[in-house]
């Protein structure tokens, strides 16, 4: 029987700065002993796994506030709250004693103040609290319908603009009868018009648009700033406070236009509403410079392709004089903030599986800062994570790599310092498997090719091991030197775990992602099976003993790549896509694919459809193949993979249906139902191993 809380216990030793926590590693006990000894990491490490998101210093520089994430296991979810770090001791504490949610933390301009989301789960929904820096003491200034998103400090700090759902009048056609007194009718008809409807992990979507609100920082009346049916989002506050600038699409032709949107300002006073962008294509995450002279945003010219790299634009206030920066970073730029100076702009981007921090001036001139941005995908390791900058240029930001999820970094005068370290505790105990980097060319054009393994823990190298492919979802995605409990848990099971980035994969620029344009899945594929012929080249893979796995777009190349090759001796294809022609008309996203993805529409081409859907070639697989999804799945429904799980037991392959209950496309969104999907591919695997 355990006698101490592990959690409290972790948590307590959080608080330490970095030096104390070395401290108390090095001190000896009375009576010493030799270290214990370190374990693979396991399945039910994941329950203890923390990460930081969204870390906003203060003005200042010398605090940062962050949600702290980590699993409950007895509720099998997860749960965020706010921290305050101080960047010079590296001491930590709870923002508050609430034990809710917390999430969305901002800074008031002076640092004096944080706003921030809280909510307690106990049906009274969100609402939008200020925690106050000296006093310590945390108050609630909305009473809201709806959940606040995107909260903004007006210039003076007096006032906060966020952005809420309200709803919208749904359509109807017929009424009921009234019922008799006491008689129990089932629920009336759904109706719907809206081509986007529904959201995986949210379901069926009410009718509501987002629109943008004001309410004074001391608390107050809410009300709303942006009017009609259409969507306002992004709210930026001009350096006057009288007006903001928002990102929306006000076309009357709004849903079908769904790639296009505009910058819009906002005048508090009557509500005007003057469109500052015109361009075809996605203008938005707009941002007025401190000193009020310049506006940024993001966006791109839409040639209704697979992929375009989204552009850094900056402009004067109404629009005018408008330039591209960064024309020759053939990466997309994302996250946009300007110095307190108003000289240039920070900003992240994606490179060869990295994500990084860089600033560019308003000449052009960029910088690169930061590296290792992200390690909050808890499951795979694809890119993500955040940062902000004091007013003195000090970064805060997610700090991740193969060894450990996101921490807290500091980043000024040229040197990054970690000032979290959230899971020494436990990964210290833990031997993880050492994450390499290989390169090679793709058999079909010689392009260079980026990919990683992960070696078992006790990696030998005069042994030969199996190999596990694992494909990347997106696909327009990437994979990276990022911390991943999924590999991990793969790697200690006794396999290289190898994961490339296959054309179409970001962080490479537009043309190398735009591959996949009218050609998906396409050579993608020769660029994997080439990967794993370096691989095996490597000298230390068992070629008979070759696996391949993936969800989403990596459950599509592992349909795809079994219906061509018998070289691998089983295979996982984690909620695929089978059939494109069903795929488009079902999904919640359906629409999106329409002529970008895939050339023209399931009715006007649909040789198209079938030529590129994995169902074309499952006469042909001959591999077991273990089959698994979400019931609740609505970006790759259920009925997909059914019929890859259809066809192959109809032609007696060796196949096996596993349905996650409740489990949407995220099906690590439940640690539960992550372990649940870990345990079965490897379960299948060495069914055939």
């Amino acid at each position: 029987m355990r006698l101490y809380n592990p959690r409290r216990l972790r948590t307590a030793l959080a608080t330490l700065s970095a030096a104390a926590f070395g401290a108390l590693l090095l001190t000896p006990s009375v009576s010493a002993q030799e270290p214990p000894t370190r374990e693979p990491f396991q399945a039910l490490d994941i329950f203890e796994i923390e990460w930081a998101l969204n870390p906003q210093i203060s003005p200042d520089g010398e605090q940062v506030v962050y949600r702290r994430m980590g699993f409950d296991i007895m509720a099998d979810r997860r749960r965020g709250n706010l921290w305050l770090v101080d960047v010079a001791s590296q001491s930590q504490h709870k923002l508050s004693s609430f034990e809710g949610n917390e999430s969305s933390a901002v800074w008031a301009p002076e640092g004096d103040r944080i706003a921030y989301v809280r909510s307690a789960g106990d049906g009274e929904g969100s609402e939008i609290y200020v925690h106050w820096r000296g006093g310590g003491q945390s108050a609630r200034v909305t009473r809201l319908p709806a959940t606040p998103k995107d909260i903004r400090w007006s210039p003076d700090g007096q006032q906060l603009a966020f952005v809420m759902d309200v709803k919208a009048e749904a359509p109807t056609l017929a009424s009921r009868p009234e019922k008799p007194e006491g008689a129990e009718w089932s629920s009336k008809p759904r109706l719907t018009d809206r081509m986007y409807h529904e959201r995986d992990g949210s379901g069926y979507l009410e009718a509501a648009f987002s629109h943008v609100f004001v309410v004074p920082a001391e608390g107050g009346t809410a009300r709303q700033v942006t009017q009609g049916n259409s969507h306002h989002r992004q709210p930026s506050w001009n350096a006057d406070g009288k007006s903001l600038l928002v990102s929306g699409n006000r076309s009357d032709d709004w849903q079908y236009d769904y790639r296009n949107s505009e910058i819009y300002r906002v005048a508090l006073g009557d509500g005007d509403t003057t469109a500052v962008t015109s361009a075809d294509g996605p203008d938005h995450h707009p941002m007025v410079s401190p000193d009020g002279r310049h506006l940024a945003w993001l966006g791109y010219v839409d040639k209704k392709e697979a992929f375009q790299v989204t552009r850094l634009r900056v402009a004067n206030l109404d629009g005018g004089d408008m330039r591209e920066l960064l024309g020759d970073l053939d990466r997309s730029v994302k996250a946009i903030t300007w110095s307190a100076d108003s000289n240039g702009l920070y900003f992240q981007y994606d490179d060869k599986g990295r994500t990084k921090v860089a600033y560019v001036s308003l000449k052009g001139s960029m910088k690169t800062l930061a590296d290792n941005l992200g390690g909050t995908s808890i499951g795979r390791p694809y890119a993500g994570g955040s940062f902000s900058v004091s007013d003195n240029g000090i970064i805060a930001y997610t700090h991740t790599r193969p060894e450990h999820p996101a921490d807290i970094a500091i980043h000024q005068r040229n040197k990054t310092q970690l000032i979290t370290g959230l899971n020494k505790d436990l990964l210290s105990m833990r031997k993880l498997g050492e994450t390499r980097e290989i390169w090679w060319k793709s058999s079909f054009d010689e392009r260079d090719i980026q990919g990683w393994m992960v070696l078992p823990p006790d990696f030998d190298p005069g042994k030969k091991y199996p190999l596990l492919v694992e494909n990347h979802g997106g696909p327009i995605l990437n994979y990276g030197e990022r911390f991943s409990p999924e590999m991990q848990l793969m790697a200690a099971a006794g396999y290289v775990v190898f994961f490339p980035n296959a054309r179409g994969s970001t962080s490479y620029g537009e043309e190398f992602a735009n591959l996949l344009y009218h050609n998906y899945p396409g050579q993608d594929y020769d660029d994997t099976m080439s990967g794993v012929d370096a691989m095996i080249a490597q000298g230390f893979i068992d070629p008979e003993q070759l696996y391949v796995t993936g969800g989403s777009a990596g459950g599509i190349m592992t349909a795809w790549i079994i219906g061509k090759t018998d070289r691998f001796r089983a295979a996982a294809a984690i909620k695929p896509v089978m059939n494109w022609y069903s795929k488009t008309l079902n999904a919640d996203n359906w629409y999106n694919y329409y002529f970008t993805r895939i050339p023209g529409t399931p009715w006007t081409n649909p040789e198209d459809y079938l030529g590129f859907s994995p169902i074309s070639l499952v006469g042909n697989v001959n591999t077991p193949t273990l089959v698994m999804v979400g019931l609740d799945d609505l970006r790759t429904p259920p009925s997909q993979a059914k019929q890859l799980y259809h066809a192959l037991k109809y032609r007696k392959v060796p196949t096996l249906l596993v349905e996650l209950p409740g489990a949407s496309h995220f099906i690590a969104r439940k640690p539960s139902q992550l372990i649940d999907k870990i345990s079965h591919i490897l379960a299948w695997f060495e069914r055939y191993r």
